[in-house]
């Protein structure tokens, strides 16, 4: 006996516009990067723009891969013709908007701001061995809460890279009445290098 297949009413749903889907399916997203943003052209195609900016969609294509065979062919071409290889100069594609990809290389190199932080949990471990004993690493490594054993040489690296972090080192020297006046960022990193190279000595 064949089982009788039940097949859905379909149904049209006005509440999709499905032209709005199709070409929110087909977009890559939008060009976030400014540099780039403000040099592109929508009437030109993708590749065409990038070519312009002096940037590659695929990096194989444009630093391809140097062939041995293509090498030899072409040696023997300039026999042929009798010029040396060395002599041929071949043209080089300046890009017309070759201020983008500067200003691209710029902004990469530029230094970036650190974001890191301590877990709650281990900021406030290390607060804890500071409270309890200053810079004393040997004694901190013997305390009862160093569940992981830490060598001393471990838990100094920690409170250095606790010191090395300004917004949480000055919340903690603030709650402990350490900063009376409000110490600018780049002080409070001089500051806790100061202390991080007494320690090492």
């Amino acid at each position: 006996m064949k089982i009788k297949k039940q097949h859905r009413k379909k149904k049209y749903l006005h509440k999709l516009n499905r032209k709005r889907m199709h070409l929110k399916q087909k977009s890559t997203g939008e060009v976030t990067v400014k540099a780039i943003k403000d040099a592109w052209d929508s009437r030109k195609s993708t590749q065409r723009n990038l070519t312009e900016m002096g940037l590659a969609n695929d990096p194989n294509k444009v630093i391809k891969i140097p062939s041995h065979r293509q090498e030899v062919l072409k040696r023997a071409k300039s026999m042929v013709v009798n010029r040396d290889s060395d002599s041929e100069e071949e043209a080089v594609y300046i890009a017309p908007k070759k201020e983008v990809a500067e200003q691209l290389e710029k902004e990469a190199r530029a230094p970036k701001e650190r974001r890191f932080k301590l877990p709650k949990g281990q900021v406030e471990f290390i607060t804890y061995l500071l409270d309890k004993y200053g810079h004393d690493y040997k004694a901190m490594a013997k305390d009862k809460k160093n569940y992981y054993q830490e060598t001393w040489k471990q838990l100094r690296a920690k409170v250095k890279t606790f010191m090395g972090i300004p917004q949480q080192y000055a919340a903690y020297l603030e709650e402990r009445g350490l900063l009376d006046k409000e110490v600018d960022e780049k002080e409070l990193k001089k500051q806790a290098q100061a202390l991080i190279m007494d320690d090492s000595d």
